[in-house]
This record gives structure tokens, sequence and C-alpha cells, in this order.
């Protein structure tokens, strides 16, 4: 008896389809840390220009006091009595406003702070329902 051996391809099966589902959720999970990185980055770079730009408009303000301390006053500084105020601009959206009051013993920073750009004037807020009313007229 000549028993014909027949070819059999191996199983592909199970075994296959779970390494290509691991590479694939690891290539999708590099490509997600890739962005991440990505952003993170650009992030650090916006802060570390948001920092450089305010301690740049910190510098022109404190050479604004020592030249308010010498004596002169320069241009775009406001005087109400002893009490001098200027801004900086730090960024488009973003201004240092400083207030100093200058005595003959020295000097007291009364505002130094970092505000937006136009005040925060209210728009005259929100048009809520007042719960009296079910349907516009």
């Amino acid at each position: 008896m000549n028993k014909k051996e027949s070819f059999s391809p191996p199983a592909v099966g199970g075994i296959s389809l779970l390494v290509v589902f691991a590479v694939l959720c690891l290539t999708i999970f590099g490509l997600l840390s890739l962005a991440t990185v990505r952003a993170d980055g650009r992030l650090a770079d916006a802060s570390a220009q948001a920092v450089t730009d305010y301690y740049a408009a910190d510098c022109e303000a404190q050479a604004i006091l020592a030249q308010l301390l010498n004596g002169e006053v320069p241009s775009d500084v406001t005087a109400e009595g002893s009490v001098y105020s200027y801004t900086c601009p730090v960024s488009k959206t973003q201004n240092l406003e400083v207030e100093v009051s200058i005595e003959e013993s020295g000097y007291t920073v009364l505002r130094w702070q970092a505000v937006p750009v136009g005040g925060g004037e209210e728009d005259g807020g929100l048009n809520l329902w007042d719960g009296t009313q079910l349907f516009a007229e």
C-alpha cells in the first residue's frame, strides 16, 4: 500500500493574525507618541517665547523705573502727583502695566501686573432665559 502523502500548507491562522494585530497596535502607538512629542515641543517653544517676551518687557519697565528714580520722566509715562504709571508691551495680547509712587525716601511699587490688551471690557453679559416665557412671541 502506497499512501500518497498530500501536502498541506502550514496553519497560518490565529498566531499570524495576532502578530499582525500586535504590529499594527505598536505602529499606531508609535505614531501617537510622535504626535504627542511634536505637540509638547510646540507648547514648550510657545511657553519659552512667552517667558522671554515677559522678561524683555520687565527689563524695559525696570529701565523706565531707573529713569524715574534719576529724575527723568520719559514721554510715555503719565504722572499724577508722585504716582507714575506706564505700560510696556509683552505681546500682541498682553501688556505689563506699572504704577510706582516715588517719594524722597524711595519708591513703592503700587502695581506691576501683566494684563490682557483691551483691559477686559465687559460686553454686556449673556442673554439668559429668565424662566418666564417658553416661546418667543
